[in-house]
Order: structure tokens, then sequence, then C-alpha cells
């Protein structure tokens, strides 16, 4: 940025405590008057609520700042996209009046990808531990940040390469 250049305005919302701090309807409210909206990690584990013009939108992978035509929404590289889940969600808000989110939706080529193997592995680690176990949603959220530490895991933008890439990958 150039010396004597404003800075420009940064607002961070934050959860600390695993969910249900209100975080979708803070961003909601924000979102009125932002440029982007940009979700940096998580899965679709939970989600949230907005009611916008009297209508319930329910997101667990979309920013909630989709809803608002001035707002772009980013899912970034620390989010981990189930594609199956995703275009349900869209589909599901679409029929409830969300329109235009392809002009306004960017989703980063380094998010990673969840498949159904890891949700299956997610279910059955959590019926090993038995009494131990401590309640997963069982959507494969944890394997596939274990496969992303271990470089092992496949993104969005493996999806554009070569299919034999991909199949070896």
């Amino acid at each position: 940025m150039a010396s004597g250049q404003p800075a420009p305005d940064v607002t961070v919302v934050v959860g600390g405590q695993w969910g249900d701090e209100g975080k979708g309807k803070l961003v909601d409210l924000l979102a009125l008057k932002t440029d982007y909206v940009c979700r940096c990690q998580g899965g679709n584990n939970a989600g949230h609520t907005v009611i916008a013009g009297g209508i319930a939108y329910d997101f667990h992978l979309l920013p909630s700042g989709i809803i608002h035509s001035g707002c772009k929404s980013v899912i970034g590289n620390g989010v981990v996209i189930h594609l199956p889940g995703l275009f349900a969600e869209i589909e599901k808000n679409e029929a409830k009046g969300l329109v235009n989110w392809q002009e306004r939706l960017i989703i980063s080529c380094k998010a990673h990808l969840v498949f159904d193997h890891q949700q299956e592995i997610d279910g059955l680690i959590e019926q090993e531990k038995g009494q131990l176990s401590i309640g997963t949603t069982k959507k494969g959220i944890g394997p596939t940040y274990s496969a992303k530490a271990s470089r092992m895991g496949l993104r969005v933008c493996d999806l554009f390469i070569d299919p034999a890439i991909f199949r070896a990958k």
C-alpha cells in the first residue's frame, strides 16, 4: 500500500466456541455493507439459517453473504468441500429464491474435496471408539483434513487436470 493511502476497512468475524456463537447472523448483517464474505475453514458438518425478505435460507458451505446481490462470497482454501452437499445446498436455496449466485461465488482451487469414503472412515472411527467417541457428524471433515495435512488429499484444482493424473492421485 502506498504511503499516505488509507488502509481498506476489514471486518473479521471469528468464532471461538466451535459454533453456536451466532456468527451466521452477524455475518449476514455485516454483508449488507460488505464487498466480500469469505469462509476460510470448516466443512458442511454444521450450518446456520439466515432469514432475508421473510425467507429462511440454510447454509452449510456457502457463505451467507451469497444472498446479497452486492456481495461476493468466497469459499477459501481451508474449507473442505463435499461437492454433492454443495450442489444440494445450492439447489435448495435456489428453490427458495437465491439468484445470480454464479456471478458472486468464488471457490478456491486449493480447497480440498470430501469424498464418500472419507465420510465412511469418519463413521468407522467413531464406531471403533465406542463410548470414547467424540460425536462427529460423520461428514468426513476430520479424515479430509488428515488427508490435507499429509498432502494426500484432492483439491478443487485437481478436477481440472488430466484424468489419468487425477486417477493416480
